[in-house]
């Protein structure tokens, strides 16, 4: 088999050295090069032509953003951004995968006995991602382009589950900045670290029209709102207490994830049954078929979206294999899809439109 050939990019020799340790440990990895700004990145990514880059966020000269906007649209690779655990780092994380880096991880911290563990794992799964180029961007404020409430949108009232892992940050951010104000209730298990999908819920809720949050135990489940999981221990459920309401349940991972989107999509298909729709997304792994699966047989609206189209064509063809995907559909159509199959006054249009041709 051949290595996974890699290029670490920091401007701290010891971090440079810290990850190169941990990836030489793994005998899939190799280590082609290290450059300790963009400068010699750049003539790095020439001569060894990687195929995966770890990117630090912050360098001198150029921070790893706007090179990283470099590399995505005028040299494709996969890249895995490195970013310290605070507030900037982490918003600086979610902004970088927005633009199209394929994961990030937290540098570690002080006295961590095991630094970079996981990064091997997460450089193998960003090796096998289809990264495209993509086009400068215009700079504009999404956030003056929110769509207002859809004065042709009325909620159903179905809840509406999505799953998504490496790759996601840019899905859901398609997906979401098609949802107008009055959209569905709608619950997210996006994997990341801890910390990292706080940030995720306020940057999306800066830019779009509904109210993006991170949940928390006892959320009370309501129209316009986006819930996103907690990275971290717990697993995110829903619960009917007279009303349905956000559960944080610690437990053992499932699938190797906590929180996971089999957790919550069962929880979905036992609460809600058929009152419900499934959205799995982009992600290595298979974490997401069996509920999704479930809330299918429960009566739920399910979409997975399409390989041509997902990053990692993992999770959406292990659903889809397993029968759990009802339709398939392009990243940019998802948003629209959700809509349309739960508008309660489109249905009853198309409702009116029958019964006037059939008189």
């Amino acid at each position: 088999m051949t290595p996974v050939r890699v290029l670490v990019v920091d401007d701290s020799a010891t971090m440079r050295g810290l990850i190169t340790l941990a990836l030489r440990r793994d005998p899939e990895i190799e280590v082609v090069g290290t450059a300790g700004d963009p400068l010699q990145a750049r003539e790095a990514i020439k001569a060894h032509k990687p195929d995966v880059i770890t990117l630090d966020v912050e360098m001198p000269g150029m921070n790893g953003l706007e090179f990283l906007e470099k590399i995505v649209r005028l040299r494709p690779t996969p890249v895995v951004m490195v970013s310290n655990l605070t507030g900037q780092g982490t918003e600086a994380a979610i902004e970088a995968m927005q633009i199209g880096a394929v994961d990030c991880i937290a540098k570690p911290s002080p006295g961590d006995p095991h630094p970079f563990a996981e990064l091997p794992r997460i450089v193998k799964a960003a090796a096998g991602a289809r990264v495209r180029p993509r086009p400068m961007r215009d700079g504009a404020n999404r956030a003056s382009q929110r769509p207002p409430v859809a004065p042709d949108y009325e909620s159903d009232g179905r809840l509406v589950a999505i799953g998504s892992s490496t790759g996601g940050v840019e899905a859901l951010s398609t997906i979401i900045a098609q949802l107008p104000e009055n959209c569905p209730p709608t619950l997210i298990v996006q994997h990341m670290p801890p910390d990292f999908t706080l940030s995720l819920a306020q940057r999306l809720d800066r830019l779009n029209a509904p109210k993006v949050m991170e949940a928390y135990d006892g959320a009370p489940i309501e129209g316009g709102c986006v819930y996103i999981a907690p990275g971290g221990a717990a697993h995110l459920e829903i619960e009917e207490a007279g009303k349905l309401c956000c559960r944080l349940r610690v437990s053992a991972p499932v699938n190797g994830h906590s929180p996971s989107a089999d957790v919550l999509f069962a929880s979905v298909a036992k609460a809600v049954k058929s009152n419900a729709l499934g959205v799995i997304l982009t992600g290595m792994g298979r974490d997401g078929a069996q509920g999704l699966l479930a809330m299918r047989q429960a009566g739920a609206r399910t979409i997975g979206q399409d390989e041509a189209t997902s990053l990692i064509y993992g999770m959406p063809k292990v659903a889809f294999e397993a029968g759990a995907v009802e339709r398939q559909l392009p990243l940019d159509r998802i948003g629209s899809a959700i809509l349309a199959m739960t508008n309660l006054r489109g249905r009853k249009q198309r409702e009116a439109k029958c019964h006037s041709q059939t008189n």
